[in-house]
């Protein structure tokens, strides 16, 4: 098993309207966990990062959030991605991909 590894620098926005758009509506503890298996335990996303992040993107309108209850009947606030989180979304991949293909083609060149 390979060391678990921050998020990359500028990513965690991407990552978190990422796994919202593929899922749908998730509380914060299954947005961190969903995460980490995807990334096959690579990445881990702390919730010293996660709340603030998403309580950012709360406030640009990225994504809402209502109070539930998860399946063991604690009370867990349920963030949903907006229009305007998907516009978001296509930007950050964007940008991510731009500047990968940038970083391949430096380390890359002999």
């Amino acid at each position: 098993m390979q060391p678990r590894d921050g998020i990359p620098h500028g990513t965690l926005y991407m990552l978190i309207l990422k796994t919202l758009a593929r899922t749908g509506q998730m509380h914060g503890f299954q947005i961190a966990n969903a995460i980490q298996q995807i990334s096959q335990d690579v990445l881990q996303v702390e919730e010293g990062s996660l709340y603030p992040a998403l309580q950012r993107m709360l406030i640009k309108g990225w994504v809402t959030a209502e109070w539930g209850a998860t399946p063991e009947n604690r009370r867990a606030r349920y963030y949903k991605l907006t229009k305007t989180g998907r516009k978001r979304l296509e930007r950050e991949l964007e940008q991510f991909q731009r500047v990968n293909q940038a970083i391949i083609r430096v380390i890359q060149t002999a």
